[in-house]
C-alpha cells in the first residue's frame, strides 16, 4: 500500500507503523524539511523505496500523484478546498483518504474560570505558530459578566509577545509564511472593521519588524456573520464575542463549519463536560489548550475533515480488514446438510 501525503507528518509515521510504504509531497513551501527527513530515514537504516518523497512547486504535481492509480490511500494537510480536490482524486480510483483540515476552534470561558489561567491558554492557543496552526483557537466566547476584564488581560499579554527571527531564543512569534498569507490576514482584518469589529490590541502589520510580521490581533464587537468569525484566517488574529448564558455559548461555539478543537474554561467539573459534549468537536480541553499526545486521536468532522490521527485510530486508517476461514477438519462439508 503507498501513501501519497502533503507533508511527512503524523499521517506519514501512521503509515510506516502500519507497514506502508509512503509517497510524501511537501508542501510547495517547505520542501526542504521533508527531504532532510528522507535524509535522516537513509541515515537511520530504513530500507530503500519505504519512505519517497516528491516535491514539486505547482499543483499539477500534487495533483498527479492523488490521482495515480497505483496509490492506495491518500492522507492529505491542509486547507478544506484542497482537501475536497484530493478527494475527489481518491474517488477515481476508489483509493481510502484521511484528511486532516481546516479549524475555526472555539475557546469558551465562563465567568468562574481562573482567568490568569484563561489568559495563557487564550493567548498560546492563538498566537503560538503566528496563528498558523487548525487547531488555533481564533475564537474567544466569553461570559458577558468578565467580557472586559478578560479582553483585558488577553490585549495587554498580547502586546508583549515579543516578534523577531524565529531561530532566536527570546523570540515568541514569527512571521507568517508567505506574501500570499500576509495578504490574507490584513484582508480578514480590514473586512472586520469595515463590517463594525473593534481593535482591541494590534490591527495589521508590525510597523518595526516590516516584512511578514503581523501584530497579534484582539478584535472584539465580531459577529458570527463575519469572515473573521466563520472562516479560518492562519494568522494570529482572535475574534471575541460575549455569551449571556451556557446554551447561548454552546450554539455559538457550533455555528460553524468546521469542528477540529475546542476549549472550555470553568471551575464548574458538571458544566465543564456537559458542554464538552455538547460541542461538536474532535478535540476538547477543559482548563487547558493545545495539549497534544502520539498516543491520543486528533481530527475533526465537518470542514475539518475525515479520519483521525495519532493512537491505534491513525493506525487503522492505512490497515484494510481481511477475512480468513480454515477448514480443519480435512474433509469439505456437504453445503445440503445441517450440522
Amino acid at each position: 500500500m503507498e501513501l501519497a501525503a502533503d507533508a511527512a507528518d503524523l499521517e506519514g509515521r501512521a503509515a510506516l507503523a502500519a507497514g506502508c510504504t509512503v509517497v510524501a509531497k511537501p508542501s510547495d513551501h517547505t520542501p526542504v524539511s521533508t527531504l532532510e527527513l528522507a535524509r535522516r530515514f537513509e541515515e537511520a537504516g530504513l530500507p530503500p523505496g519505504v519512505f519517497n518523497v516528491v516535491t514539486g512547486s505547482t499543483p499539477e504535481t500534487g495533483k498527479a500523484l492523488a490521482e495515480h492509480p497505483g496509490v492506495d490511500k491518500l492522507a492529505f494537510t491542509g486547507s478544506t478546498a484542497v482537501g475536497i480536490q484530493v478527494a475527489q482524486a481518491a474517488m477515481g480510483h476508489l483509493a481510502g483518504v484521511t484528511l486532516e483540515l481546516g479549524g475555526k476552534s472555539a475557546q469558551v470561558v465562563f465567568d468562574d474560570a481562573d482567568l490568569d489561567a484563561v489568559t495563557n491558554g487564550i493567548v498560546a492557543g492563538v498566537f503560538a505558530a503566528g496563528g498558523q496552526t487548525c487547531m488555533a483557537g481564533s475564537r474567544l466566547l466569553v461570559d458577558a459578566a468578565v467580557h472586559d476584564e478578560l479582553v483585558e488581560r488577553v490585549a495587554e499579554r498580547a502586546r508583549t509577545i515579543r516578534l523577531g527571527d524565529p531561530k532566536a531564543e527570546d523570540t515568541e512569534m514569527g512571521p507568517l509564511a508567505n506574501a500570499r498569507q500576509l495578504e490574507t490576514v490584513t484582508g480578514f482584518i480590514g473586512s472586520a472593521l469595515e463590517q463594525g469589529a473593534t481593535v482591541a490590541c494590534g490591527g495589521g502589520p508590525d510597523p518595526d519588524q516590516g516584512g511578514l510580521f503581523v501584530q497579534p490581533t484582539v478584535l472584539t464587537g465580531t459577529t458570527p456573520d463575519m469572515r473573521v468569525v466563520s472562516e479560518e484566517i492562519f494568522g494570529p488574529v482572535l475574534a471575541v464575542m460575549p455569551f449571556a448564558d451556557e446554551e447561548e455559548a454552546v450554539r455559538l461555539a457550533n455555528a460553524t463549519r468546521y469542528g477540529l478543537a475546542a476549549g472550555v474554561w470553568t471551575s464548574d467539573v458538571r458544566r465543564a463536560h456537559r458542554v464538552a459534549h455538547a460541542l461538536r468537536a474532535g478535540t476538547v480541553w477543559v482548563n487547558s489548550y493545545r495539549v497534544v499526545s502520539p498516543a491520543v486521536p486528533f481530527g475533526g468532522p465537518g470542514d475539518s475533515g475525515l479520519g483521525r490521527e495519532n493512537g491505534h485510530a491513525a493506525v487503522r486508517e492505512f490497515t484494510e480488514t481481511k477475512a480468513i476461514w480454515v477448514e480443519l477438519t480435512g474433509a469439505t462439508r456437504d453445503p445440503f446438510k445441517l450440522g
